[in-house]
């Protein structure tokens, strides 16, 4: 074989060797993205445990709650419910009035379907422009949960602060504060089902969480279902962290000029 040909199969391998090492390694911008995560982690968890300082959480609690009880209405409009009313307790609790549809998907729903929420918002949270896409797509959310909480102050005004608080981050450096706030609160919607799973069944041991309501119409043990789903929820966080390392290797200085073209703010 020429050597020409030598050298241009060896180089071929070269640069499917280096992509293939791109492709496995994290850059500075999401290192950093990763170590957020962490300190996210760590703090959600210290404060949501510790008496006191733990009422600072108390308004995005009061939103993964409200993601919680979206997971359960949209589930239930896809599977021929009617969504009578959502509504949220000052003591950190919902619910949401079904008619119809089918339990065995409804009910792990608001769990699952706050921690899906939560993973694509940490997707999202490893990218400016995606995040704004994101804010837009919870915008939606928000509308849809306002229409079925229309008798509700609570859940009114929660979801209007969540609102603004979006919209105010859209100002800030063309949207870097936006993809924070993405991110801290995908990590604490993926966690609240963790996190109050224990609390329901281990700590307090509830009667009437949804995992305890599963066991009793659909069999097995209400402890053995929490554990299931936080061991699911937990995977959808792995997986938006894994996809969003995968789709989004810009530097922060990429991602803010990307970000001054799409919907641009001054």
């Amino acid at each position: 074989m020429p050597p020409y040909y030598t050298i241009l199969d060896t180089r071929a391998l070269e640069t499917g060797s280096h992509l293939a090492k791109r492709d496995l390694s994290v850059n500075h911008t999401q290192q950093v993205t990763l170590g957020v995560i962490a300190v996210y982690v760590v703090g959600i968890a210290l404060l949501w445990n510790l008496p006191y300082v733990r009422w600072s959480l108390w308004p995005f609690k009061m939103l993964v709650i409200a993601f919680h009880e979206f997971g359960h209405a949209i589930t239930g409009c896809c599977t021929g419910a009617k969504v009578e009313s959502i509504s949220l307790d000052p003591r950190e609790g919902g619910v949401t009035h079904l008619r119809g549809g089918i339990g065995a998907v409804t009910l792990p729903a608001g769990y699952l379907g706050s921690s899906i929420i939560g993973a694509l918002l940490i997707f999202a949270g490893f990218d400016i422009v995606a995040s704004k896409v994101a804010s837009i797509v919870l915008g939606v959310c928000f509308l849809l949960t306002l229409w079925w909480a229309r008798r509700d102050w609570l859940t009114i005004i929660t979801v209007l602060l969540a609102v603004g608080l979006l919209v105010a981050c859209w100002f800030i450096a063309h949207g870097e504060a936006l993809r924070w706030v993405v991110l801290f609160i995908g990590v604490m919607s993926c966690l609240y089902s963790v996190w109050d799973i224990c609390d329901d069944l281990i700590i307090r041991k509830v009667n009437t969480s949804d995992a305890s309501v599963f066991a009793e119409r659909y069999g097995g043990s209400s402890r053995c279902w929490g554990v299931i789903w936080s061991i699911i929820s937990l995977c959808f966080m792995a997986v938006g962290i894994i996809a969003g390392i995968a789709a989004f290797r810009q530097s922060f200085s990429e991602q803010e000029d990307s970000s001054k073209k799409f919907i641009p703010t001054i």
